[in-house]
């Protein structure tokens, strides 16, 4: 009777050592399962900020693509007329340029090919080029022209800003600021015209 006893101690001892086992077994499964949907969560979250970083470049960039047609066909424009403000109009230009050739070499380096203005957006602004020249050429004019189209631009980077200031990365939030300092300096500049 004693060592029947002691066979179903023993049975019983096996069969909590098996279920401690298989409870530690299905914890390791859980933490496993648990790591993997961290993990995606990273990777997610990861692919969420590379587009929001992607968004506010080709935002950049197809603003400053704009601004720099513009400022071309206005220049183009303003071609044989001697305005004062031309010097300035030109040295804008030359810093869009700069942002333009900087940002599609960064977006080319991420395997990105940025949308590049309609034909239409492009149209609009050409035709309302001529028509403020045609119209009244002065340097004011001009400026105030400038003025209100660099401020839309200043607008709405400052919306894309606090969209997306604490998701994209520090370097690309710098690039926005730098921009959007560049615009407002720019602004700043053509007062003296009106």
């Amino acid at each position: 009777m004693i060592k029947k006893n002691e066979n179903n101690e023993l049975q019983k001892y096996n069969k909590k050592k098996k279920k401690k086992k298989k409870n530690n077994n299905i914890k390791k499964k859980k933490k496993i399962i648990l790591y993997k949907k961290k993990k995606k969560k990273i990777k997610i979250l990861l692919v969420i900020k590379m587009n929001e970083n992607n968004e506010l470049l080709e935002y950049i960039y197809q603003n400053s693509e704009m601004a720099k047609y513009s400022l071309e066909k206005l220049i183009n424009e303003l071609k044989g007329k001697d305005n004062k403000i031309k010097k300035d109009v030109e040295e804008i230009l030359k810093q869009y340029e700069e942002f333009y050739k900087d940002l599609k070499k960064h977006l080319k380096k991420q395997s990105i090919k940025p949308k590049e203005n309609t034909f239409l957006s492009k149209l609009g602004s050409l035709m309302g080029i001529k028509k403020e020249v045609i119209s009244d050429n002065s340097d004011a004019s001009i400026a105030d022209m400038l003025i209100k189209g660099i401020s839309m631009g200043v607008l709405d980077i400052e919306k894309k800003l606090s969209q997306y200031d604490e998701k994209t990365d520090k370097k690309i939030t710098n690039l926005a600021k730098k921009f959007l300092s560049f615009q407002q300096s720019s602004i700043d500049n053509l007062k003296k015209y009106l």
